[in-house]
């Protein structure tokens, strides 16, 4: 790949799997990247649809909660696409990907390039995630602040504006991180085309959703969720999965893996994302293929100093006094 494209492996891992072991879980299968798609997309549309035909706080409700859900799922398959794991032909992959980050407002090109230097530079002073997960654990008082902002609605800008790649400021640094400075000019340019549609897609969406008389339904529906519910959702997870850990040595600590009950996993962790130190060791693994991943590298005994806990423990860790 070109320099300023790459998502590298990361040079701190000890322990290796068979070469003939990552080979297999990396291939992609097309089968079932169309089955998570076709999931995500027939749920959202269920639950739309029901609570449309049955308008009532009892039926809008779990609706709200399960759209959240899809939405965060639809976050999850374009960030497959972002890693080039959703399909093999590289304009399908991204058409797809692209077309999933859209409605829930982010340009998948651009994150692309902010997500990559996450990868390359987990808990260093270029990645740019270390502002929402970093400092943990900082008490049951914090965290709960930071959710219940979420939850008003008083933090999407900053999420979106994230996503659009916006300078980010590590306070603790002092200093400002500017994802779209550290790339190549083939992804910087995408990136920059990539927004305007998502852009326009968020001007139009409204004005055909009031034209057509489904206006309150729309607000309701889709973008009272993307800015409240899923910014708590996204938030937690992305705390689950980097807050309160020990040792930046290796990503093996430095990620964590949080094991969930089936049903949990379904709305908190979409497509195995809960798999998340599987995914830092080897990001060419497509999402079906976390699972076996967890398996064979388990088998093998590289997990056995890896940050792998239940959630409930993991939430227990997160809102623990500062120390």
């Amino acid at each position: 790949m070109q320099t300023g494209t790459e998502f590298r492996d990361d040079a701190r891992r000890v322990s290796r799997l068979p070469a003939e072991t990552v080979k297999r879980l990396t291939e992609i299968s097309p089968m079932k990247a169309c089955y998570g798609a076709f999931e995500t997309v027939t749920i959202l549309v269920l639950a739309i649809g029901a609570a449309i035909v049955w308008w009532t706080p009892w039926v809008v409700i779990p609706a709200i909660i399960v759209i959240t859900g899809r939405q965060q799922a639809c976050f999850v398959l374009a960030h497959d696409a972002a890693h080039y794991r959703m399909y093999k032909n590289r304009t399908l992959n991204d058409v797809v990907g692209r077309l999933f980050a859209m409605p829930v407002g982010i340009s998948m090109c651009t994150y692309r390039v902010i997500h990559r230097l996450h990868h390359n530079h987990l808990y260093e002073e270029r990645d740019p995630d270390t502002p929402l997960h970093g400092g943990y654990p900082r008490g049951r008082a914090y965290l709960a602040k930071k959710l219940a902002k979420d939850l008003i609605g008083l933090t999407a800008y900053k999420t979106y504006s994230y996503f659009f790649g916006a300078p980010a400021i590590n306070e603790d640094a002092e200093k400002v991180n500017r994802p779209l400075d550290d790339t190549s000019p083939a992804l910087r340019k995408s990136a920059r085309s990539d927004r305007w549609f998502v852009a326009g897609f968020h001007i139009v969406a409204p004005i055909v959703a009031i034209l057509t008389g489904y206006g309150i339904e729309y607000f309701v529906l889709w973008i009272l969720p993307l800015v409240t519910t899923l910014q708590a959702l996204l938030r937690f997870r992305a705390i689950c999965e980097h807050g309160a850990v020990t040792d930046l040595s290796s990503p093996l600590t430095a990620a964590r893996t949080n094991l969930v009950p089936g049903w949990l996993r379904w709305w908190m962790f979409p497509h195995h994302v809960n798999f998340h130190v599987e995914h830092h060791l080897y990001p060419s693994i497509p999402h079906y293929n976390l699972p076996a991943c967890h398996a064979k590298m388990a088998e093998h005994g590289i997990l056995k100093q890896a940050e792998i806990r239940d959630v409930f423990s993991t939430a227990k860790l997160v809102v623990a006094p500062k120390v």
